[in-house]
């Protein structure tokens, strides 16, 4: 089992309609699920719906949001980034924060899994 590393999770939220916002949780909730039982700390920005949907954080704008998920991208050890990120701007932002702070990011949860093992 990897030691508990802390990978942030990037990937695609918003969609042109509900069910394509709900989808792209449920993967993200998936994937880091799996990261999860497979020993590793993620950061799962999907679960900032909690605070939207249950009313938590009425008001807070999309930037808000963002920048509070930036906030723990910037203390990972790891992304991890998510099929169809390309259509993300807030995953692309991601990814290139990462890069800019020297942060390792994965497209393949093997190719992670092996580097947190390593």
């Amino acid at each position: 089992m990897a030691k508990r590393v802390r990978v942030y999770v990037a990937g695609p939220y918003s969609a042109d309609n509900v069910l394509g916002v709900l989808q792209n949780i449920g993967r993200g909730e998936r994937a880091c699920a799996e990261l999860f039982h497979e020993g590793l700390a993620p950061f799962c920005p999907w679960h900032d719906k909690t605070y939207a949907m249950d009313g938590m954080c009425q008001g807070e704008s999309v930037e808000a949001f963002r920048e509070h998920s930036m906030a723990w991208l910037e203390a990972a050890q790891a992304v991890f980034v998510l099929p169809g990120w390309e259509q993300s701007e807030g995953a692309n932002a991601e990814v290139l924060r990462a890069k800019e702070l020297g942060i390792p990011v994965f497209w393949h949860m093997l190719h992670l899994l092996g580097w947190a093992n390593g």
